[in-house]
């Protein structure tokens, strides 16, 4: 039985990724602002619309069968790492261009400590305790994942709060992206800041944001994707190791101090 339950979760993934595919890459114009759904996007709205549990009846019951969550959980670590690995093929051939980007975005790697020292002491006033960990760890994108995954795996209460983040920034990261670009813009913010600040470890955020501008200012295309993929390329090299050893120690440190009854 458990065997069968899984074979049908092997063409359940299949099928979603393959409408997922066919529906492709969506931009939904709203006046100046231009929203860019990747696939990803519809195949998780796909996967959480049908584990509703008025929906698994049947078939799909078998396949939201608890073995088949749980194997799911566990081993995602495996796509992650594979991930992980093309990050570094990418960022290694061109180191020579990160040392020449500038100080300027070096510098904009410690915003990564933003969720730690907002998101945090915010996640433990309304509730959160151990999944706080994992829910302002970085923005939760893959680096996150894969680290939580392996200190203390997708089933700990820190995995569930990484893998909800996970979830929420694929779903709505491009689409706050997408909105919020435009709108400093409008207040006032210069381009080449906000091309610099979509790279923030999310290739579909950094898409939504980097889209809508370009939408907005077509004469600086240029500008703006390269200054969007570069500060997205320093972030993968970069970020890993400021969240290794900055934003995890300083996390440990406010955590013990804002939970005092909590020592593990």
């Amino acid at each position: 039985m458990k065997r069968l339950n899984f074979a049908l979760l092997l063409v359940f993934v299949v099928i979603v990724i393959t409408i997922a595919e066919w529906i492709g890459i969506q931009s939904i114009s709203m006046g100046s602002m231009t929203i860019t759904l990747l696939p990803l996007v519809f195949a998780i709205i796909i996967t959480m619309l049908l584990g509703i549990k008025l929906f698994r009846v049947g078939l799909m019951k078998r396949i939201y069968s608890k073995d088949n969550v749980s194997f799911a959980s566990k081993y995602l670590i495996f796509i992650m790492l594979p991930l992980m690995a093309r990050y570094g093929a990418d960022v290694a051939p061109q180191i020579k261009e990160i040392l020449q980007i500038g100080w300027v975005f070096i510098i904009q790697e410690l915003g990564n400590l933003g969720t730690v020292l907002i998101g945090l002491p915010i996640a433990i006033l309304i509730g959160l305790r151990r999944e706080a960990i994992g829910a302002t760890l970085g923005i939760g994108r893959e680096g996150e994942l894969a680290y939580i995954s392996e200190k203390y795996t997708l089933e700990s209460e820190e995995g569930r709060g990484v893998l909800s983040l996970y979830i929420i920034g694929t779903i709505f990261g491009a689409l706050f992206f997408s909105i919020l670009a435009p709108i400093l813009l409008d207040i006032g913010f210069r381009v080449e800041a906000l091309a610099m600040a979509a790279g923030v470890g999310s290739s579909s955020m950094m898409t939504g944001a980097s889209s809508t501008l370009v939408a907005r200012i077509p004469e600086m295309e240029s500008t703006i994707l390269s200054y969007a993929a570069a500060s997205q390329l320093l972030t993968s090299f970069l970020g890993t190791f400021t969240m290794i050893f900055l934003a995890v120690p300083l996390q440990k440190f406010m955590y013990k101090l804002l939970v005092r009854g909590d020592h593990s």
